[in-house]
């Protein structure tokens, strides 16, 4: 429900943070490296949300809608906090069920910024690579790019940590 001036309202605010609220907080923690801060980008968001969010055509735009916004957020507080990188092991032990999908998070975390929005996002999320290039204003090649990109460097960083098998060992 909307108000006279077009903006959500409490209750509809409300519904829309219980309905997205994990989402946005999984894809936030994926591309701020931290709790701290994917908790404050969801929360920024959902402020967003409130004060500036557009009519939606559809539910599902209403969700790309928020998590582009979340996107701009989390790159925004990357650059404030360039100087001062902060990966918070013990947010990726909480998130991870085994030592090994932890080994995988820290090298997605530590992927470029771009490179590991397109990951979340397709591999996570579901999004094809046209709906991601929607969302980021870039083309669809140049997402399946960055996908490419993604699988390569993280392959790399597993196989040199010893965490990956080269083909033609045991236990592909």
């Amino acid at each position: 429900m909307q108000n006279h001036s077009g903006r959500p309202t409490g209750e509809d605010a409300e519904q829309i943070f219980r309905r997205y609220a994990d989402t946005l907080f999984r894809f936030c923690f994926t591309l701020a490296g931290n709790q701290t801060d994917a908790e404050d980008a969801v929360s920024e968001t959902m402020i967003r949300y409130i004060t500036r969010a557009p009519a939606f055509d559809s539910e599902e735009h209403r969700k790309a809608w928020l998590l582009r916004v979340a996107a701009n957020i989390c790159r925004d507080m990357h650059r404030f906090h360039l100087r001062h990188t902060y990966v918070s092991l013990e947010d990726a032990y909480n998130l991870c069920a085994d030592e090994k999908q932890v080994d995988v998070l820290e090298e997605v975390m530590r992927l470029p910024q771009k490179l590991k929005t397109v990951m979340y996002l397709y591999y996570i999320e579901g999004y094809t690579s046209e709906e991601i290039a929607d969302m980021l204003h870039i083309s669809a090649a140049a997402v399946r790019k960055r996908l490419q990109y993604g699988r390569k460097k993280l392959k790399f960083e597993l196989e040199e940590s010893g965490q990956l098998k080269l083909k033609g060992s045991e236990g592909i």
